[in-house]
């Protein structure tokens, strides 16, 4: 490979992957709070593992959270619904510890007659569009969230019915003069039901999944890896 013909890779997570659950949680926490008051100031963490969430931070708000219903919530709708999941939303435990932010931090955030609003914290934040997407990012994250979202498609419209919430997909793409030209690699991990054959994964996951997402990207040299150790059935947060 020359400076200007290289490979790239990204990766994605599907919405049943402990790390992407618990993504989803503080989210509909947030989401829910600036419904009832656009002013709240957020900062949640949510943690997870076996039969097991845990949701912790800073909030202040004139709003009011139930815990328990949200994070359920959002476990149902992922679609951990089952007890042989070892993790599902009616028997998972929900641990809440929440204080307000605190009043020093407040103090150079809330705005007054000598200064505007503040901020709680610093960061820095770089990156750049692409014009590889529509959506303006590169063309391997977005084809690693596709494959992940067509996943969850495919298990929630009965496509599928044996694949499980949890999996993460990776896509190498091979790059000619700084211009993606072709699906080099493309792996994806499936949590799946038991008793399902491995060759029926394969064909079914090429097949409904990532033919219909990589397109014309994907050809005869195409490298495929889907469920590369043979087996995942124990997922999400029991398992990760």
């Amino acid at each position: 490979m020359t400076s200007k013909n290289y490979l790239f890779s990204s990766e994605s997570v599907t919405e049943g992957h402990p790390d992407k659950l618990c993504d989803q949680v503080s989210d509909a926490i947030l989401d829910e709070l600036l419904k009832q008051d656009p002013k709240s100031r957020v900062a949640v963490e949510t943690a997870t593992t076996a039969g097991l969430v845990v949701v912790m931070g800073e909030i202040t708000t004139r709003g009011y959270v139930e815990f328990q219903q949200v994070v359920r919530d959002v476990i149902r709708d992922i679609g951990y619904v089952k007890p042989e999941y070892l993790f599902d939303y009616r028997t998972c435990g929900v641990l809440s510890s929440i204080h307000e932010q605190s009043p020093d931090i407040a103090q150079g955030v809330n705005p007054t007659a000598e200064k505007e609003q503040g901020a709680g914290d610093q960061g820095i934040m770089f990156g750049y569009a692409s014009r590889e997407t529509p959506q303006l990012m590169p063309m391997p994250i977005m084809l690693a969230h596709q494959l992940a979202r067509k996943l969850a498609e495919v298990r929630k419209n009965g496509t599928l019915p044996y694949l499980r919430p949890d999996g993460k997909t990776q896509v190498t793409l091979e790059y000619e003069g700084h211009v993606p030209k072709r699906l080099h690699t493309v792996v994806v991990a499936a949590q799946h039901d038991e008793n399902v054959m491995l060759d029926k994964i394969r064909r079914d996951i090429l097949e409904t999944v990532i033919k219909p997402v990589c397109g014309d990207l994907f050809d005869s040299n195409t490298i495929v890896h889907i469920n590369g150790t043979g087996k995942f059935v124990l997922g999400g947060p029991a398992a990760d």
